[in-house]
């Protein structure tokens, strides 16, 4: 998949050699405007169809302290969907990196400076954390507290979105079902990016087995992860017409990172508790 296909992403180091940097360089941060892919899917810049975030997780986060010795922590960075901007992956892991050999005083002082440094690249305010592992709780594995669309035995046969699989009908009901058998390829490179995919919402009963295989329709399609949550919440929502509807997928790490976008209507019951379900980390 080559990069010069792909206007947003001219000059992003995704799918490229380059050297690691162990300077401070900020302007190693790569936006790509996120309105040219949600022009494809009929999203509006000035109506939203729904609040959320990107919450990203780095597993690879160390400096050194004011005498040298390294510190090792993990960052949470939550970028809002309101942004005009998402920030490559790629761009985000040699920012990071850079600060490999850079001297800071303590924990605080790094998160400011990726706050003040993100959120120019997204465009609007960034929320960080910052936590050494000395310091850090131990984290939970959960799946969502739902039903896993998995156990469904079913035929399956389409690999590119098909969101004509989606349907709902009878009573208005409430629940979440998830699956693990989300898969995807990075828009510019092709490479696979796994993921379990859960839906919460209010409103006619989706039909499972479609719902299922929707998500699988995804396996040969080349997007970003922000990209694929939208078009999935978008699909949902025309075609199954909930009165509330939540959508959150937890991806894979890979090259020491996580993107586990959010989108919800407003009001469809807020967030998810980043800490409970660190579902196949």
């Amino acid at each position: 998949m080559d990069v010069s296909a792909h206007p947003d992403a001219q000059g992003a180091p995704l799918g490229k050699p380059v050297a690691y940097d162990d300077t401070y360089a900020p302007d190693l941060l790569f936006p790509i405007a996120r309105q040219g892919k949600r022009d494809e899917i009929g999203i509006r810049a000035d109506a939203l169809p729904f609040v959320g975030v990107d919450s990203w997780n780095a597993y690879e986060l160390s400096w050194l302290d004011p005498r040298g010795k390294p510190v090792v922590a993990l960052g949470r960075f939550r970028v809002p969907a309101t942004s005009p901007n998402l920030i490559e992956s790629k761009s985000l892991k040699l920012y990071l990196n850079a600060f490999n050999q850079f001297r800071l005083s303590d924990a605080e002082t790094l998160r400011a400076i990726l706050v003040r440094d993100l959120s120019a690249a997204a465009g609007a305010a960034v929320d960080v954390r910052v936590m050494p592992l000395a310091a850090r709780p131990v984290r939970r594995f959960a799946d969502p507290d739902g039903f896993c669309l998995d156990v469904l035995d079913i035929d399956i046969d389409t690999y590119r979105p098909c969101p004509d699989t989606l349907r709902a009908q009878g009573a208005a009901t409430s629940e979440t079902l998830y699956s693990h058998l989300l898969k995807s390829n990075c828009l510019v490179t092709g490479q696979p990016d796994w993921g379990t995919l859960a839906v919460r919402y209010r409103g006619p009963a989706i039909d499972r087995a479609g719902l299922l295989r929707y998500i699988v329709s995804f396996r040969q399609h080349n997007e970003f992860h922000e990209q694929c949550v939208e078009r999935i919440f978008c699909d949902i929502l025309a075609r199954c017409k909930p009165s509330a509807l939540a959508v959150w997928a937890r991806y894979t790490r890979r090259g020491g990172l996580d993107i586990n976008p959010f989108r919800a209507t407003p009001g469809a019951g807020g967030d998810w508790d980043d800490d409970a379900n660190d579902i196949r980390q």
